[in-house]
C-alpha cells in the first residue's frame, strides 16, 4: 500500500498537468485559474486546507 501511495503522489501531479479543453480563459493567466472548473475545485480545495490548517495550528499553539 506504501508503494501505491508513493507511486501516486508523484504520478498524479504529472497526469493533471495535460488537459484537454483549456475552456474561454486564456491558459496561462490567473482568472483560468479561478473560473475554469477543472482548476477551481482544486484551488478553492487548497485555499479551505490552508485555512483550516491554519485554524487548527493557532488553536492549538494558544492551548499551550
Amino acid at each position: 500500500m506504501k508503494k501505491f501511495l508513493t507511486f501516486m503522489s508523484i504520478t498524479m501531479p504529472v497526469a493533471i498537468l495535460a488537459h484537454p479543453g483549456h475552456g474561454e480563459t486564456e491558459g496561462f493567466s490567473i482568472i483560468h485559474y479561478f473560473a475554469e472548473p477543472l482548476h477551481a475545485i482544486i484551488t478553492v480545495t487548497a485555499i479551505i486546507t490552508l485555512y483550516a490548517g491554519m485554524r487548527y495550528f493557532r488553536s492549538k499553539k494558544e492551548k499551550s
